[in-house]
């Protein structure tokens, strides 16, 4: 059950994280606020989001958290089976794309490692979130794929919503404060999640 609370937990931390954050941002907008604020959300991101998931692969294994909730696996084996595979191989093109990217053309990465460019090739030119759309999706496709009611559940309506809360309530006007006027043309002309074509 330890790992249920955990997921509670962290979830919750990382919700009040970019609530508190995005406040005291708006308080006292400065790049170096920003660029230490941006650290704090990434460490709150990998403890209350990230440590969590990864736990549940291992232990108690995602085919289990059901049983320790008292919920029945997903039904239709099969579709969900093969929805979750549709949505993890796009997910990891998505994530492993967008990483690759940023560490060439950004001269940072997905971390503590704040990127100094904005990156506007490739994916980057459709979604300004190419990284978050994967991690949406090969989540959800994990959850689908291991046919757990309470994983998806807990993507669907934990993970998805606070993610997307993190990135409009701080992370948004974090990147404006460090990255600038270009950031700010960037968000004009590019869509915010899905891709779409770029706005001329």
């Amino acid at each position: 059950m330890i790992v249920l609370y955990l997921g509670f937990v962290g979830l919750l931390a990382f919700i009040m994280g970019a609530g508190i954050l995005g406040i005291w941002l708006r308080k006292d907008p400065t790049k170096t606020n920003a660029e230490k604020f941006s650290r704090i959300m990434h460490f709150l991101y990998f403890a209350g989001l990230g440590s969590p998931f990864a736990i549940s692969l291992f232990y108690p294994g995602l085919t289990h958290l059901d049983q320790l909730v008292g919920l029945k696996p997903l039904p239709w084996r099969a579709v969900f089976l093969a929805a979750g595979s549709m949505l993890l191989v796009p997910g990891l093109y998505f994530f492993a794309v967008s990483n690759k990217l940023l560490r060439v053309s950004g001269s940072g990465a997905n971390a503590f490692r704040l990127t100094k460019h904005i990156v506007e090739t490739d994916i980057y030119k459709y979604t300004r979130n190419p990284m978050s759309l994967g991690y949406y999706l090969g989540a959800l496709g994990l959850g689908f794929i291991s046919g757990s009611t309470l994983f998806t559940l807990y993507v669907l309506l934990g993970i998805i919503p606070a993610h997307l809360f993190f990135l409009k309530f701080f992370e948004e006007l974090e990147l404006e404060l460090r990255l600038g006027e270009s950031y700010k043309a960037y968000k004009q002309k590019t869509s915010f999640l899905i891709p779409t074509s770029p706005a001329k």
